[in-house]
C-alpha cells in the first residue's frame, strides 16, 4: 500500500512539474509586411531557448531577432525557415523576440515558436537534494518523465511536418486545377479555330469551283 501511494504522489508531482519551466508555445499568422514582437522576463542566469518554425506561406522564411534587456541584438537570422538558439541571459530584465516578414509584399506566414526560459526542475524537493543513488521508484518516475517530453517534442514535430504537407498539397491542387483549367479553354479554343479554318477551307474550294 506505501508504495501504491508513493507511486501516486510521485505522479502528481510528474504532471505538475510542466509548471518549473516558464514556456511559451504559439502559432502565429504573420501578415506581409508585418513585424510582430514578444516579451518575456526572465532573470540572470536562466537558459534561453527560442525554437521556430514557418508552417505555411511563400518560401517558408521570416526574420528572427532575440533582443536583451538594453535592446541589444543577442540573436538574428534572415529569411529562415526554422532554427533553434540557445543562451544564457546576462542580466535581469524583459527579454523580447520578434518575427518580421517586412521583406515580403504579399504573402502571409504562418510561425510556430517554442520559447523556454529555465530548465527543468527536479520533480521533488528530496530528488534534488539527493546525494546518493535514487530509489527504484524514483528512478522509473523520471524515465516516464523524459519519454513523455521526448513524446510530445515528436508529436508537435509531427504535427508541424503534416500542416506544412497540407499546406503544399493545397497549394498544388490549386495549381494543378487552374493548369487543367486553362488546357482545356485552350483546347476549346483551337478546336473552335479548327472549325473555322476547315469551313472557310471548304467555302474557297466551292467559289473556285
Amino acid at each position: 500500500m506505501t508504495s501504491y501511494c508513493q507511486c501516486l504522489v510521485y505522479l502528481v508531482f510528474l504532471a505538475l512539474s510542466c509548471v518549473l519551466v516558464r514556456c511559451t508555445e504559439l502559432t502565429l499568422e504573420l501578415e506581409d509586411n508585418a513585424r510582430q514582437c514578444f516579451y518575456e522576463d526572465v532573470k540572470k542566469g536562466t537558459k534561453i531557448t527560442l525554437e521556430f518554425q514557418v508552417i505555411t506561406g511563400g518560401n517558408y522564411d521570416v526574420d528572427v531577432t532575440l533582443y536583451d534587456p538594453k535592446d541589444k541584438a543577442l540573436y538574428t537570422v534572415q529569411k529562415k525557415q526554422y532554427d533553434s538558439h540557445t543562451v544564457n541571459a546576462d542580466e535581469d530584465g524583459t527579454y523580447k523576440f520578434c518575427f518580421s516578414n517586412e521583406f515580403s509584399t504579399f504573402t502571409h506566414k504562418t510561425v510556430y515558436f517554442d520559447f523556454q526560459a529555465g530548465e527543468d526542475q527536479p520533480m521533488t524537493r528530496s530528488m534534488g537534494e539527493h546525494h546518493t543513488a535514487l530509489t527504484q521508484m524514483e528512478t522509473a518516475c523520471v524515465t516516464i518523465h523524459e519519454n513523455l517530453k521526448i513524446a510530445i517534442d515528436y508529436q508537435t514535430h509531427h504535427r508541424l511536418r503534416e500542416t506544412q504537407g497540407r499546406d503544399l498539397s493545397e497549394n498544388l491542387n490549386e495549381r494543378v486545377q487552374w493548369w487543367s483549367i486553362g488546357e482545356s479553354v485552350l483546347i476549346i479554343c483551337v478546336g473552335i479555330l479548327q472549325v473555322f479554318l476547315l469551313r472557310n477551307f471548304f467555302a474557297e474550294r466551292r467559289s473556285n469551283i
